[in-house]
C-alpha cells in the first residue's frame, strides 16, 4: 500500500510536483527480493568454486589442465566476487536503472535525488557504501530502520549521506489527466491532432525521441496539463513555453506550424504513453 506521504518539489517551471514517498513496508519488500537475488548469486559463486575444486583435484589428465593454477586464486576469487556480489550489486543497477534495482522494479520503487532529478552513479554508490552501517545488526537492518522511523521522508542514513530518497515509481499514471487516454467523439467535429496534422510535427516522433523523456519530464508535463486552468494566464503561458522548450532542447521536437505549446504537450505525454516506455 503505497504511503500517503508525499515528497513535494518546486521546479524551476514553478510546479510544485507532488510524488510519494516509498514507506518501509514497500522498501524492505523491495529490500527481501534484492536479498534473496543476491544469495542466489552466492550460491552460484559457490558452485563455480566447488566445480574449480573439483577440477584441480580430479583426475590426472584434468589435473594435467589445470596444474597451472594455485588452489589459492580459487579462493582469492571467490572472496573478490562475493564482495562484488554484496558492495557492488545495488549501486550496479541503480546505476544502470537510474535508481532501481530488480527488487524495486518490483515493488515499483525508484531512487532520486531529493531535488527531483535522476540518480547518478556518485550518489549510488555513496548510498550504498553506508549499506553495512544502516543493516546493522545484521540481517535485520536495525540502524536503518530507526533511522527511517525518526524522519518524515523514510530516509536511511546512506540516503541522507547521498541526498536521495525512494519514491513509489508509479506517481505518473496517478497524475495522467484525461487527455492521455481519451479521443474526440464522433460527430463533435473535433478532430484528432495525431491523425490528421501535416509535415513534420510532434505527430511524427520516433521512438528515439519519446525514450529521452524520462519519467521525471513525463510527470511535469502531465501535471502541468493537470493544473494549467488555475493558473493566472500569463504565468500559464510562460511556464507551457518553458517545459516545451526543454522538451524540445532535449528530444529536438518541436510545435508544428499552427500548434500551440499546450497542444504540443499533450502529443508529446499522449505519444509517451501509448509507447508504453515508462513502467
Amino acid at each position: 500500500m503505497p504511503s500517503t506521504d508525499q515528497l513535494k518539489i518546486d521546479t524551476p517551471e514553478q510546479i510544485a510536483l507532488e510524488l510519494p514517498l516509498a514507506g518501509i513496508g514497500s522498501r524492505f519488500l523491495g529490500l527481501a527480493i534484492d536479498t534473496l537475488l543476491q544469495w542466489v548469486l552466492y550460491f552460484v559463486v559457490f558452485l563455480l568454486v566447488l566445480g574449480a575444486v573439483l577440477a584441480l583435484s580430479s583426475s590426472e589428465n584434468a589435473g594435467w589442465h589445470f596444474e597451472w593454477i594455485p588452489r589459492s586464486y580459487v579462493l582469492a576469487i571467490a572472496i573478490l566476487l562475493m564482495f562484488c556480489i554484496y558492495w557492488g550489486y545495488f549501486a550496479f543497477f541503480e546505476i544502470i536503472w537510474k535508481g532501481q534495482t530488480p527488487g524495486k522494479r518490483v515493488a515499483g520503487l525508484r531512487v532520486i535525488h531529493t531535488s527531483g532529478r535522476p540518480l547518478n552513479a556518485y550518489e549510488a554508490i555513496g548510498r550504498n557504501l553506508l549499506r553495512a552501517i544502516d543493516g546493522f545488526p545484521f540481517p535485520t537492518y536495525g540502524v536503518g530502520i530507526v533511522c527511517m522511523m525518526l524522519n518524515d521522508q523514510h530516509r536511511r542514513l546512506g540516503d541522507y549521506v547521498a541526498g536521495t530518497v525512494v519514491i513509489h515509481d508509479k506517481q505518473t499514471q496517478m497524475v495522467m489527466p484525461e487527455f492521455a487516454t481519451a479521443r474526440p467523439a464522433p460527430g463533435t467535429g473535433l478532430q484528432d491532432p495525431l491523425a490528421t496534422r501535416e509535415g513534420p510535427s510532434s505527430a511524427d516522433v520516433s521512438l528515439s525521441h519519446l525514450a529521452q523523456v524520462t519519467s521525471e519530464e513525463l510527470v511535469l508535463i502531465e501535471t502541468f496539463l493537470q493544473r494549467r486552468f488555475d493558473l493566472d494566464a500569463a504565468v500559464r503561458d510562460h511556464t507551457a513555453d518553458q517545459i516545451a522548450s526543454r522538451i524540445t532542447a532535449k528530444t529536438g521536437l518541436q510545435p508544428g506550424p499552427n500548434e500551440s505549446r499546450e497542444g504540443f504537450l499533450e502529443i508529446v505525454a499522449r505519444q509517451v504513453r501509448d509507447t508504453a516506455r515508462l513502467r
